[in-house]
């Protein structure tokens, strides 16, 4: 059940202040709001917990996540009841969130337990080297510390309170805090209880995990700020993430903030694709376009081909599939607000031509397509913003140097795409040293909206669609961002850390 509270060290904590929801459908509920010395106390909570937290075994931190794993699916049934409530996402979309999300915690598990992730190496001492004698050094890469998570609007689970971030710093050993998103506090709330019921159950520090709920601007800048906090995740917006990661860098001790902000996942379709099957592509890109209404951070919101026929008859086809989509409901007002101000600004801009219009109030989004011509996309900067929701702009390009051309105008991206046939190949390799410089994934003849739990999956890319082009929020090499390497000169091997004994 509902406690309406936050969660510091294990107790759930009410504040002087409430807080109302705004569910898509259901009635609103009150909870508690927190404040900077909440905060305090949740980080002085994780400092605490450091020491032994960090200390446990990768088969003791890997039960833990299995725990808590366990304990996310025994709460099925009331995440569902409550999400759908809140963001007006379906079950069946909720469900698969959550396996999702149970699935990385699990998969983390596994990834720890093998050990490898912390890139252990060791150069034996020369002792009879001349002119001098070479230590014996060790090295491994061990946790940072306390670190803030804040939930995003668009995955209540995959990456908010047991999400992505907060998950592979627990892997790597790290104490999390947790800034819930406003948009589902009563998701955010039942999945710390199910952190919370791991904790307890497997006797750890309570101050591992702490989950603030609500709060103006002051609480997540009173987290990023707090000087036992040594590194921050964040999945959202360009302009709250930029501003939370220039707190970062001012403070007397810088620290990292990995954020991932969005991107508008351009499409480059080349000439043969088009010609030979441009109505499948233009189908396929219509459903993800428009899945989950557009909120998506690898939604393809941009379709670069060569004008001619078959680029117009790519672009009927892909109106017709696109104009049945009906209305569909939005995360938040705002986000819904946000997404019509997008079109208003998209259709503003010179040279834009409709392709196709609809209607849309309040927290429903209905889809719209745009087409404008090459010289017009790289003379104005505006178009290459990302409008988050079902939006699709065309850009028609002269031939294949300007579509190189619109492929180095673009700032970085977590994906761009290639629709190709064998008959493409050279125009192909000629874009992807350019490509590999935008994106952090590429693919070849697919749609990037999914991102997979793997190894080998990138979720990240170049500035602004993340801030630290080395790192990924999505995969198991999501850990390493919590991680920092030390190196053991000669240390006997009582005072190494377990790993390298």
């Amino acid at each position: 059940m509902l406690t309406a509270k936050y969660l510091i060290a294990g107790q759930w904590v009410a504040g002087d202040t409430t807080f109302l929801s705004s569910p898509a459908t259901g009635e609103a509920l009150t909870f508690a709001v927190g404040t900077p010395s909440h905060v305090d106390a949740a980080v002085q909570a994780a400092e605490a917990a450091f020491p032994s937290f960090s200390a446990l075994t990768r088969d003791q931190r890997a039960a833990f996540l299995d725990k808590i794993a366990d304990e996310i699916e025994a709460r099925g049934p009331e995440i569902t009841a409550i999400g759908t409530s809140e963001t007006g996402l379906p079950a069946a979309r909720l469900e698969g969130e959550r396996g999702r999300t149970t699935g990385q915690l699990r998969l983390f598990a596994q990834h720890i337990r093998d050990g490898a992730y912390l890139d252990r190496r060791h150069d034996a001492a020369l002792p009879d080297r001349k002119p001098a004698p070479r230590p014996d050094i060790k090295l491994v890469q061990r946790p940072i510390g306390p670190v803030a998570v804040f939930g995003a609007s668009n995955f209540p689970l995959a990456f908010s309170t047991a999400g992505g971030d907060t998950a592979s710093a627990l892997a790597a050993g790290c104490p999390v805090v947790v800034k819930g998103h406003s948009a589902h506090p009563g998701t955010g709330e039942i999945v710390a209880q199910a952190v919370d019921a791991a904790i307890k159950a497997l006797g750890l520090h309570p101050g591992t995990f702490s989950l603030v709920q609500g709060g103006k601007r002051d609480v997540g800048e009173a987290l990023v700020q707090h000087p036992l906090i040594k590194a921050v995740g964040f999945t959202g917006s360009l302009a709250g993430g930029r501003a939370l990661f220039d707190l970062c860098a001012r403070r007397p001790e810088p620290i990292p903030f990995f954020g991932e902000l969005g991107s508008v996942n351009p499409m480059f379709l080349l000439p043969n694709a088009v010609a030979n099957r441009g109505e499948a592509i233009a189908k396929g890109w219509a459903g993800y376009l428009t899945l989950g209404a557009g909120q998506f951070c690898t939604n393809p919101g941009i379709a670069v081909v060569t004008q001619g026929p078959e680029a117009q008859a790519f672009t009927a086809a892909a109106k017709e599939a696109v104009a049945p989509t009906p209305a569909q409901t939005m995360l938040t007002d705002g986000i819904a607000a946000a997404y019509r101000a997008g079109r208003d600004r998209v259709a503003a801009q010179s040279g834009v031509q409709s392709v196709l219009t609809s209607v849309c109030d309040r927290r429903n989004a209905t889809p719209y397509l745009f087409e404008v011509s090459g010289d017009d996309w790289l003379g104005n900067h505006v178009l290459a913003e990302e409008v988050f929701g079902p939006l699709g702009l065309i850009v028609t390009v002269r031939d294949a140097a300007q579509m190189t051309e619109v492929a180095q105008s673009l700032q970085g991206q977590l994906t761009c795409t290639l629709h190709l046939d064998e008959a493409d190949t050279a125009q192909a390799q000629a874009l992807m040293p350019i490509l590999e410089r935008k994106a952090g994934r590429i693919l070849a003849n697919g749609f990037p909206t999914g991102v997979e739990v793997l190894d080998s999956q990138v979720h990240g890319g170049p500035y602004p669609a993340s801030t630290n082009f080395g790192a990924t929020s999505v995969g198991t090499m999501s850990i390493r961002r919590w991680l920092r390497p030390v190196a053991y000169q000669n240390l006997p091997d009582a005072l190494l850390p377990a790993d390298l004994r």
